[in-house]
């Protein structure tokens, strides 16, 4: 069998490391808070050049204080993705603001084009998504934003480490926000995510809301929330941020031979890479004829895949009462029926690459 992720190789190259500072984070009790968090958060922001890192409790918990703090509230308007996670769009509902749609282009990037006509005078803030691993058309974005005055908050929860013009996404807008779910190029063992910055005062108003609104023991200067990157997960996070690199480059390259060697079957399109941007293949989505039938095929030969995302935000049971139509973001509606999501993590071989793509042929070969 291939697994559609195999998190027990990636562990077992750093075992040693892993066990040692979970150990060290016992001995010292330091669970919540503490040197961990903070030796992360720095080494975090300093990698990716950014002058503010705040843990948090998860991705989602990220995105939802970074709206919290930019003062976006109830009867105004947020534009994001069709196509993602419910993250990117259920942040937006949760503070009381209204989600607007935006479908993608051929990268699966928000489409730079559609996002003007969807602004109005509710609009407060845009959140493109770096989807799979490569970054959206961040630059156009943020000269929207600049046109209309709009905050811009980057969901990087699938790009750690992408850039795009040698910049890293998540530091182009107001806040950048991370997950660092398992399966993530950044992995926790549980989850975990992050906040970043280059504006001190707004890195001041996360750590205080994230933190029950205090700026110290029993002083809370707000009402605030309660979500924190424990010291556990920092610690893991920093052993594996000293190999995030070489992983990166390891699925950047997996990636490229699996385009490799479709390139010659027509059943299948392949993922292209932006111009002017590094891949990391967070999950490697090939657009395909009888999506349905290779996923059972591929099955029954022992090879895992997954589905993203099997319905686009829009058309989601909890966004019925937008009323979107199939024709409202045509892109979507369509791809969510062809894509699916390969085998990608970085052990992945070329040996089993190479079994993958010749199941997929085989499958094809009797149309």
């Amino acid at each position: 069998m291939i697994k559609f992720i195999d998190l027990l190789v990636q562990h077992k190259q750093i075992e040693y490391e892993l066990n040692t500072v979970i150990q060290q984070v016992i001995e010292d009790s330091a669970f919540v808070y503490g040197k961990y968090l903070t030796d992360f958060e720095n080494n975090f922001a300093e990698k990716i050049w950014a002058k503010n890192c705040i843990g948090v409790a998860n991705g989602t918990d990220a995105l939802i204080i970074v709206l919290k703090c930019l003062g976006i509230k109830q009867g105004d308007e947020v534009i994001t993705a069709a196509n993602s996670f419910i993250a990117s769009a259920e942040a937006i509902s949760n503070i009381g603001a209204k989600p607007v749609f935006v479908d993608h282009d051929k990268y699966y990037g928000i489409n730079v084009d559609l996002i003007e006509k969807k602004i109005n005078k509710n609009t407060k803030a845009i959140i493109p998504v770096h989807l799979y691993g490569q970054s959206c058309d961040i630059e156009k974005v943020q000269e929207i934003c600049k046109k209309y005055g709009l905050y811009m908050i980057e969901d990087t929860a699938q790009s750690h480490f992408a850039k795009y013009k040698n910049k890293y996404t998540g530091t182009y807008g107001n806040a950048g926000c991370f997950s660092f779910y398992p399966s993530k190029n950044l992995g926790a063992m549980g989850d975990g995510g992050a906040i970043v910055t280059n504006d001190d005062k707004l890195a001041e108003k996360i750590r205080i809301y994230a933190n029950h609104g205090s700026v110290s023991k029993y002083q809370h200067i707000t009402e605030g929330i309660n979500s924190r990157l424990d010291g556990m997960q920092a610690a893991i996070l920093n052993v594996k941020l000293k190999y995030v690199d070489k992983w990166n480059r390891q699925r950047n390259l997996a990636g490229l031979f699996y385009n490799s060697l479709l390139s010659d079957c027509e059943f299948v399109e392949s993922p292209d890479i932006r111009k002017y941007s590094e891949h990391f293949f967070h999950i490697y989505a090939i657009k395909c004829k009888k999506r349905d039938e290779l996923q059972m095929f591929l099955k029954s030969n022992g090879i895992q895949t997954g589905i993203h995302y099997p319905i686009a935000l829009p058309y989601l049971q909890c966004y019925d009462y937008l009323q979107h139509k199939s024709e409202d973001f045509s892109q979507s509606f369509k791809n969510q029926s062809k894509l699916l999501s390969l085998p990608m993590y970085p052990d992945i071989t070329q040996e089993q690459i190479l079994h993958i793509v010749k199941l997929i042929k085989e499958f094809y070969a009797k149309y």
